[in-house]
């Protein structure tokens, strides 16, 4: 056993915030934590302390916000806000525009019925918060996501969406159950014509059985004609959000993968989520039921017979020197996806000769961003039209350097398009890239158990409250939420008195 660093995290039990080591044992790399009330805890960080250590080398320190909206005076992560702390700005934001559900999932600790309220934005109140995140510095939030409960209990959604597109947001989704979809053909066309971009789409397996463990009954024939419909109106940016959970849905990540591919003319993406525990839960469920990114990357060899190892799967972080270029290539501040090295991983797929293939067999990943990261620093030190014609002809010579041409897909000029992402940064350029290939994901979100500090600080994805307040994720869910949603919160029975022609009220 060998302590690899010292962290801050939280008691489970009364959340206040406590000393922890992150130590290997086994193989694995473990936070213990000791509270003086209720004693001590353990819970795996990452199972694979190899693989933790060579995701720690791309580490990217963030420069935070230049408008913070809190001051610091308890500490991390209670002033947040976002406070003066946070080294990541909001690359995506969540807005939880109710908390009422069209389901009544068995793992849910969300929703109206189980909380006991109905918490429901107004149409004020998410402009409001809109607003918040399009201020932020040095960089503007560029993409929303709006979530719950299940945003589409609300007729007007689309309208929240149009308020977004109209305020300058270039990536809108929705997280979605798809359960509205399956009949309401008109709802969806009212949510293109606002401008939607993508569906998150919550999808458990391509069976049965995870969805009548996690949702109570056999969801995936919804979740099938709910695809069928939405590429009937054309929408073509779904992303398939499994939620992963040890002995539920852990023996389908290969067929998910696949099912992707089967329907890649709409899927762009399979984003998985190892499942976090928002609750109390007793040590030995605690240890039957985790998963972390490193289990993920294993299941996924096994499943694919080799096609994916977790060699193809980089640290988020990766790509930071892809912004910087940007950032110096244009002279302006560009989003930098720059959060903790631990958060998620991702790759990019493509479908070759009948089996899948990680752009990571065919681009040297590693060798192209320290390229980048070169001439990033020439950029900083030229001026000039003539210094960026010069760099143009030199990418164009040396990008083909880092693609084996022999080994990519044929038709997937790769070159051309990281040529036109790098000099022109746009979110055309970087829509083209994704419209040619599957990206896999996967983001493990925190939960009181396995909380570090450093992950919150780094942070990408955030919540938007409407009293001001940007949150980080895993600190939303792990303490704010509770607070906030009581106090803003109707009572259930009496928000059901008032709306009682409302359907799904339940939650």
């Amino acid at each position: 056993m060998k302590e690899i660093k010292k962290t801050k995290s939280l008691c489970p039990e009364c959340l206040k915030v406590i000393d922890a080591s992150i130590y290997e044992k086994d193989g694995k790399v473990i936070i213990e934590k000791k509270c003086d009330e209720h004693g001590l805890f353990s819970d795996t960080y990452w199972s694979d302390y190899d693989y933790y250590m060579k995701a720690m080398s791309y580490r990217n320190e963030g420069i935070g916000l230049d408008n913070p909206q809190t001051e610091t005076e308890v500490g991390c992560p209670y002033d947040c806000g976002l406070c003066g702390n946070h080294l990541t700005s909001t690359l995506l934001a969540n807005i939880d525009i109710t908390n009422r559900c069209n389901m009544r999932c068995p793992i849910c600790f969300a929703n109206a019925a189980a909380a006991g309220y109905v918490l429901e934005l107004s149409m004020e109140e998410v402009t409001a918060i809109l607003t918040r995140l399009a201020e932020e510095r040095p960089v503007r939030c560029w993409a929303v996501q709006f979530s719950g409960g299940e945003p589409t209990v609300r007729d007007d959604f689309p309208d929240i969406v149009a308020k977004a597109r109209e305020m300058g947001f270039t990536q809108i989704q929705v997280a979605t159950n798809g359960k509205r979809f399956v009949k309401d053909i008109e709802f969806i066309k009212r949510l293109k014509a606002a401008g939607i971009s993508t569906f998150y789409l919550q999808f458990d397996g391509v069976t049965e059985k995870p969805y009548i463990t996690a949702r109570g009954y056999n969801a995936l024939p919804e979740k099938i004609k709910a695809l069928e419909n939405l590429r009937k109106e054309g929408m073509t940016s779904i992303v398939l959000v499994p939620t992963l959970v040890k002995g539920v849905s852990d023996g389908q990540v290969g067929d998910i993968v696949r099912f992707a591919f089967d329907n890649s003319d709409i899927v762009k993406g399979v984003n998985f989520q190892p499942v976090s525990f928002a609750g109390r839960i007793d040590k030995s469920e605690l240890e039957k039921m985790r998963i972390t990114i490193p289990d993920l990357a294993r299941l996924l060899e096994e499943q694919t017979d080799g096609q994916i190892t977790k060699d193809d799967l980089y640290p988020v972080p990766c790509i930071a020197p892809i912004s910087n270029f940007i950032s110096k290539w244009k002279k302006e501040p560009q989003l930098t996806f720059t959060c903790h090295e631990h958060c998620g991983v991702g790759t990019y797929l493509f479908k070759h000769e009948g089996k899948i293939l990680p752009i990571t067999r065919f681009v040297d990943v590693d060798g192209l961003f320290e390229y980048l990261e070169g001439m990033a620093e020439n950029l900083d030190e030229s001026n000039g039209k003539i210094a960026k014609a010069m760099m143009t002809v030199k990418l164009t010579k040396n990008l083909p350097k880092f693609i084996d041409g022999q080994k990519a897909p044929p038709g997937i000029n790769l070159r051309n398009l990281l040529l036109n992402i790098l000099s022109n940064g746009t979110v055309g350029d970087t829509a083209a890239f994704h419209r040619n290939t599957l990206f896999l994901g996967a983001m493990h979100f925190m939960d009181p158990y396995n909380f570090d500090i450093e992950r919150v600080k780094r942070c990408g994805i955030h919540y938007g409250l409407p009293d001001g307040r940007i949150i980080p994720f895993c600190s939303y869910n792990s303490i704010h939420r509770p607070n906030f949603e009581k106090e803003f919160g109707i009572p259930l029975e009496e928000w059901r008195k008032k709306n009682a022609a409302e359907k799904d009220v339940e939650g």
